[in-house]
């Protein structure tokens, strides 16, 4: 499992680079079938961390590749679930809140997540074993997994009875729903709202930053996995709201019910 790990953050931080290079350029914007927007960045980055996935021992769920079909990824008991580039949105508006997300899954469970913030050079992971989660800002994406290791500093969640509740939302994504469920929460609380895009959301979770992501907007598994295995691993759940379940993956539908992150 360390050479997973290892090969993802590695695999997060290239992946990274070619994002940033593209980054300083202008670009074009394609949208897909989706009405969703596609750069380069999304493209080379997918081309870079597939690279690397694909030496591993374990297939690939990707938002930029044409997947497998759930006849054959339904007996896959181990996979990797990638987003080369999460908050394309946020990419394009140039505000620096994308990230790249790489998790491997486990019976339907993120065991492993990385998530990368090229702009910031912040590197988010879980251990080997999902049981603690780790932040460090990265000199270069040239940084050696030595140097990571030594320098990276455990994260923890918020307590959850710290005021004001701190709700973190999304810039691209407010609804009715989230604001109903701001609502409740201010019946009998003091509530701050925070705003963050990508996955972000689940770090901000993660480290103490926040106390609740509530998430009444639809995301793919690509877009959660590594941010459920982060959280997971500080202790936090990723709670389907209909099931009360945490959020499963390499299901038949990609597609992630509605959900929040809190303690």
């Amino acid at each position: 499992m360390k050479n997973n790990l290892t090969t993802a953050i590695i695999a997060a931080l290239d992946a990274g680079r070619a994002i940033l290079k593209v980054y300083a350029t202008p670009f074009d914007v394609e949208v897909k079938g989706d009405n969703s927007p596609l750069t380069m960045a999304d493209k080379n980055a997918s081309d870079v961390i597939n690279g690397y996935l694909s030496k591993l021992a374990y297939p690939i769920i990707s938002e930029e590749t044409r997947n497998a079909t759930y006849e054959e990824r339904s007996h896959w008991n181990t996979c990797w679930i990638v987003d080369p580039l999460d908050g394309t949105k946020e990419f394009i508006k140039r505000n620096g809140e994308f990230t790249v997300n790489i998790a491997l899954v486990e019976e339907r469970n993120p065991l492993l997540g990385v998530i990368y913030v090229p702009v910031t050079k912040t590197l988010y992971y879980t251990s080997e074993d999902g049981k603690k989660a780790f932040k460090v800002v990265v000199a270069s994406e040239d940084e050696t997994i030595e140097t990571i290791f030594a320098n990276a500093s455990e994260i923890k969640p918020a307590a959850s009875q710290e005021s004001p509740i701190k709700i973190v939302g999304s810039r691209s994504h407010l609804n009715d729903d989230t604001a109903k469920f701001i609502s409740e929460v201010e019946k009998n609380n003091d509530v701050e709202i925070v705003s963050k895009g990508s996955s972000l959301k689940f770090c901000l979770v993660a480290e103490g930053e926040a106390h609740i992501y509530p998430r009444y907007a639809p995301t793919m598994e690509w877009d959660t996995a590594a941010g459920q295995a982060i959280c997971q691993a500080v202790g936090l759940t990723v709670m389907d709201t209909t099931t009360k379940k945490p959020l499963r993956y390499n299901k038949e539908n990609l597609l992630n019910p509605y959900f929040i992150v809190s303690a």
